[in-house]
């Protein structure tokens, strides 16, 4: 890749206040100077970078403690462009808790990032492919490993199965040789790779947890990997088996109707993923567990729609097509 470096200024993403709505969103492109980076820092030249719904949620005001002003972006594939001689030049894929929320982020063409959040790409990936991974898959991939791991007798459900973290999900639990279940609110076809049939469910017209027992001989769901919460809460209670492990890392309503008794009589356990607590230090050691398997191309990255590449000018577009539901996964390019 021959990008040319120009290391005298950029532009970023600059949220200064809490947007009213997502239809007027707050988000200024600005102009702003090669950021320092200090002792044990590098300087990232960002080439592409995510957008979740955190970054949008921080911008609506959701995250009480972002720091204010600040530029958004978890995720990012970029160029070290300053620090330690061996990582000039390094093409480098990451996400991490603190970017963009209490520190600069990824939405811009400059950040600064903590010499041990440090990788290297995968060599297979493009920089687009290896700024659309961070936050899905670390999510994913904690909340697996929360949850004991994922063990090839495992019955798994996924609701949600078509949101990105979803499809992460799916992917490391057909890895591990699964038998997984997905399910969304309406008739819609399986976007996640996998490595292993899956069997996809529809919330508005089907029995979910009556299929998953039947189809289980009874058994229900070791683990549910529940991605939206409350729509799905009594849906996923239902289907656990004994001792199932369920999964929340976002919600809707946080009030829901909870039946105690079949929780303990159930030895269920609920499992909460806040991925805003993980830096990015501890995302690049998620990233060195899932760097070979995306190599070999056991994991596959998003695939990557041009269309839903926007320059920053366009910013409050990919913005608001992230928290409207957007199957594709949505990056910005400096």
């Amino acid at each position: 890749m021959n990008i040319q470096v120009d290391t005298k200024a950029g532009k970023a993403l600059r949220v200064s206040q809490k947007s009213p709505d997502l239809d007027n969103l707050l988000i200024d492109v600005v102009d702003i100077a090669v950021p320092r980076h200090g002792p044990g820092q590098v300087l990232v030249e960002i080439v592409a970078a995510g957008v979740n719904p955190s970054d949008v949620k921080a911008s609506l005001g959701h995250m009480p403690h972002a720091v204010w002003p600040r530029t958004p972006g978890r995720d990012f594939g970029g160029i070290v462009r300053e620090g330690p001689s061996h990582m000039i030049g390094m093409e480098i894929w990451g996400g991490g808790g603190e970017l963009g929320i209490s520190q600069d982020g990824s939405h811009g063409k400059w950040m600064v990032l903590d010499q041990k959040a440090v990788r290297a790409k995968p060599k297979n990936f493009t920089m687009e492919e290896a700024g659309s991974i961070g936050v899905p898959f670390i999510t994913a991939y904690e909340g697996l490993r929360e949850a004991g791991g994922v063990q090839p007798t495992d019955v798994v459900l996924v609701c949600g199965g078509n949101g990105k973290v979803g499809q992460a999900a799916i992917q490391l639990a057909t890895l591990a040789g699964a038998t997984v279940f997905a399910v969304e609110y309406n008739e819609q076809p399986l976007m996640a790779h996998r490595s292993g049939p899956v069997e996809m469910l529809n919330s508005a017209t089907q029995d979910v947890a009556a299929i998953v027992r039947e189809m289980t001989g009874g058994h229900g769901a070791d683990i549910v990997f529940n991605t939206v919460g409350s729509p799905y809460f009594e849906i996923a209670n239902n289907a656990m088996a004994k001792q199932a492990r369920q999964i929340f890392i976002s919600t809707f309503d946080r009030a829901v109707p909870f039946d105690i008794f079949n929780f303990f009589r159930g030895r269920h356990k609920y499992i909460g993923i806040d991925t805003l607590a993980l830096s990015s230090v501890d995302g690049a050691r998620i990233f060195d567990k899932l760097r070979p398997k995306f190599e070999e191309g056991k994991l596959k990255p998003f695939p990557i729609n041009q269309a839903t590449c926007y320059g920053l000018a366009d910013a409050a577009t990919a913005y608001a097509s992230v928290l409207r539901g957007t199957p594709d996964r949505v990056l910005l390019k400096p």
